[in-house]
């Protein structure tokens, strides 16, 4: 059943900031998880894994992908303790890594038992976050570290693409999302493009929540995820989507629409981004707003073509830059104001406002005019896709161009 490693592709391309993060915890002996929706590369970040330790002749490394069908009959702990026995080299440092392990039942009993072995390093992917409930970190207690895999980031998606930084390119990016394996089908081939997202899309909704939620109302939870997709950076409720749900035929519970959103965030396809009163400095209940992870998917699943969704792609490349970066990001309420994005970082807290373009004092007003309303220290920033000779700061607060924030590595 050993898979021939040779026969994973030698084309691939590094993410560092990635790769890296993997390598602080090799040899620490904590159980390293890769969690992300389908196909924004958590496979690759495996694989340029495998070719490294490889090259070592004092490694050996084990590697199980659940998406081919030569380790199908890997399907319990049991059956997986018994596969990692028979590849166990003694002598050498073994790697133990396993793609899309939540198809595994009772995994968390085997690699909890396997990375307690002396020179043994557990890297595991999953597509769903019930993976790492409450219950499944209880029992690996602090024996594991979580790192967020995206799709590709604006320079990466240069980078993959071979693209210069302008403009056009950053079109493109906001139209096609961030999906590395579009690089093989090529930004020029529309129809391909569009069949490989509906593709992805499908494969997400089937094994990582149809099946696994054992959803019945397939068509009401297609239309819902729709719905999402048309209304990225709105607030949102069970109440009020239940209500627009019924005035268009569907007729489906509140506590049934709370279920399909959870859902649709534990496949990792869109985040629940709460509210967050900045003067009283408290979570508030209800009326969240959510984000896609990958722009592309949602454009694909976007009904109708709505005068002002640039504004709405904007907030979400903003939104899923900041999640990258590491920023615990929730939507700003002061008063009757809105701030589009309050990010936190360990001591650091950042202020955003997004516009398509700032033409008129009016707007102007508005979008630094709430920042203006925050007496505090934090930094303040506003952007836009306003031309970059027409971009200036007001009052301290920065104005800066789409494309130079999703260059940042950091504020």
């Amino acid at each position: 059943m050993q898979q021939n490693l040779n026969s994973i592709s030698m084309e691939l391309l590094n993410r560092e900031n990635y790769t890296r993060q993997i390598a602080q915890w090799l040899g620490k002996e904590i159980i390293i998880v890769l969690t992300g929706q389908r196909r924004v590369g958590k496979s690759m970040c495996l694989r340029l894994l495998v070719q490294e330790k490889q090259a070592d002749p004092n490694a050996n490394v084990i590697y199980i992908d659940k998406e081919d069908d030569v380790f199908d009959a890997i399907t319990t702990h049991e059956t997986l303790n018994a596969y990692l026995t028979e590849h166990f080299v003694a002598g050498k440092h073994n790697y133990i890594l396993i793609d899309e392990i939540q198809d595994i039942i009772g995994f968390e009993h085997s690699v909890r038992s396997w990375i307690k072995k002396p020179d043994t390093d557990v890297v595991i992917t999953g597509s769903n976050a019930k993976m790492l409930s409450s219950e499944l970190s209880t029992l690996l207690a602090a024996r594991y570290i979580e790192i967020p895999i995206h799709s590709l980031s604006y320079t990466e998606f240069l980078y993959f693409h071979q693209l210069a930084d302008n403009d056009e390119s950053l079109q493109k990016y906001l139209l096609w999302g961030g999906l590395p394996y579009l690089r093989l089908i090529g930004l020029e081939n529309t129809e391909q493009l569009k069949d490989y997202l509906q593709s992805v899309y499908d494969t997400i909704v089937l094994k990582d929540i149809i099946q696994r939620e054992q959803i019945r109302n397939v068509t009401s939870f297609i239309n819902l995820s729709r719905f999402a997709s048309d209304n990225i950076g709105k607030l949102m409720s069970p109440n009020s989507i239940t209500k627009y749900l019924r005035s268009q035929g569907e007729n489906l519970s509140p506590i049934i629409v709370q279920s399909y959103l959870k859902y649709l965030c534990n496949a990792y396809l869109a985040y629940k981004v709460p509210r967050y009163d900045i003067h009283g400095k408290q979570l508030l209940e209800n009326n969240d707003k959510y984000y896609f992870e990958d722009l592309g998917i949602r454009n694909k699943l976007v009904r109708t073509r709505q005068t002002n969704d640039i504004e709405k792609r904007l907030e979400n490349v903003v939104f899923t830059h900041l999640l990258r970066l590491g920023y615990t990001v929730q939507i700003g309420q002061l008063r009757s104001a809105e701030i589009d994005f309050v990010a936190e970082k360990g001591d650091q807290t950042l202020y955003i406002q997004v516009a398509y373009l700032i033409t008129d004092e009016e707007t102007e007003k508005r979008e630094f005019g709430n920042l203006q309303a925050i007496k505090n220290n934090h930094p303040k920033m506003v952007i836009s896709m306003n031309p970059l000779n027409a971009i200036s700061d007001v009052e301290g607060i920065k104005h800066i161009h789409l494309r130079q924030f999703l260059s940042m590595h950091d504020f």
